[in-house]
């Protein structure tokens, strides 16, 4: 364990570092002391955020609308499904906020498991779910959405609106051209879910040949929360160490 003296030293180092950084940021042409504050504040918060992630040994990221709410199926599924993995060993990450997001915090602090919850600084507020037990705040939404690509070692994604959309997309793109290592993306509520795959297949695969065959394995769809937790415990065995999950090749 480190000393108090030890955390003094590291503590006064760092502050030597982001001064010695601001002095650079600003000898840079056309900089001024606020955008070189603005970057080192975007730099805090990467610092911070995989701090948090590296005390995770396994996690499972959730992703979906914010608007359900206690007694929805989706809400009730979600509940569930997180607090089933929660059980069997995986930390549980959201966006800190609610609907999907405060249904799988609030399964993983039922199930006495790590409730993590990345949440947003916005205009009108977001306010954090009482059910987080570990959180940050960001300002910046790329910085929240790298934390949250580099999180798990899956991805589950119930019914949502466009931000659930453009989150999906984003991290089966990231997958597809190869800027993170291939993590199990798990689709839950064919009802909800099926015009889209219906849709990459036909449109994008069979018509205007715009993906590959292969890509429409990156994720995987499925219609139950016993369907779910059985494949994500075959895709993702708790081994000990995280083994899915790695930096960008």
């Amino acid at each position: 364990m480190p000393t108090a003296e030890t955390e003094k030293e590291n503590a006064a180092r760092s502050l030597v570092a982001r001064n010695r950084l601001v002095a650079e940021l600003l000898e840079s042409e056309g900089a001024d002391k606020r955008e070189a504050e603005h970057i080192l504040r975007i730099m805090d918060e990467f610092k911070e955020g995989f701090a948090l992630l590296r005390t995770c040994e396994f996690a499972a990221s959730f992703f979906g609308s914010a608007r359900c709410t206690l007694g929805d199926n989706i809400y009730e599924d979600t509940k569930q499904l997180a607090g089933r993995l929660s059980k069997a060993g995986f930390a549980i990450i959201t966006g800190g906020g609610g609907g999907v997001m405060r249904a799988a915090n609030h399964g993983a602090y039922e199930a006495g498991g790590r409730s993590i919850g990345f949440n947003i600084k916005i205009p009108e507020g977001q306010p954090l779910n009482e059910f987080v037990t570990d959180s940050l705040t960001f300002r910046h939404f790329f910085t929240r959405k790298v934390m949250l690509a580099y999180a798990s070692e899956v991805y589950i994604f119930l019914p949502g609106g466009f931000g659930t959309l453009d989150e999906f997309s984003e991290m089966v793109t990231l997958i597809q051209t190869k800027k993170v290592k291939r993590v199990p993306i798990v689709l839950l509520g064919k009802d909800y879910w099926t015009p889209y795959t219906d849709l990459f297949r036909t449109h994008l695969y069979e018509k205007y040949h715009t993906i590959d065959k292969e890509d429409l394995d990156i994720y995987h769809l499925v219609d139950s929360v016993d369907e779910a937790y059985a494949l994500i415990t075959k895709l993702v065995p708790i081994t000990g160490q995280r083994s899915i999950r790695q930096d960008t090749p």
